[in-house]
């Protein structure tokens, strides 16, 4: 599935309002998550190859939202169950397995 120009740019938006909500630093997002600073920053900005990638930072998000008792923003390009899109490998975003390296 590849997003549009505006789809990419909502995304980003959707991304930075849901990082915000969070009340996580990028530093600790990369710890749960068993990767670098850097790799987060290029996945909120959906400059990560993976396409699983920024499914599991929005699962990641959304579920550290719930938890603190607020609701997350809707995302209008990653949405509904990503088990019932067949391009993505599920069980990875099921473990929260990021991508191997920096790409």
């Amino acid at each position: 599935m590849s997003l549009s120009p505006q789809q990419m740019q909502n995304t980003i938006h959707e991304f930075q309002q849901n990082f915000v909500l969070s009340g996580l630093t990028i530093e600790q997002i990369a710890t749960e998550l068993q990767t670098s600073p850097e790799k987060i920053h290029r996945i909120l900005q959906l400059e990560q190859k993976s396409i699983e990638d920024p499914w599991i930072l929005k699962e990641f998000l959304e579920q550290h939202i719930l938890k603190s008792g607020k609701m997350p923003v809707p995302f209008s390009a990653l949405q509904g169950n990503y088990h019932q899109y067949w391009f993505l490998k599920t069980k990875k975003i099921d473990k929260m397995q990021l991508s191997k390296g920096n790409n």
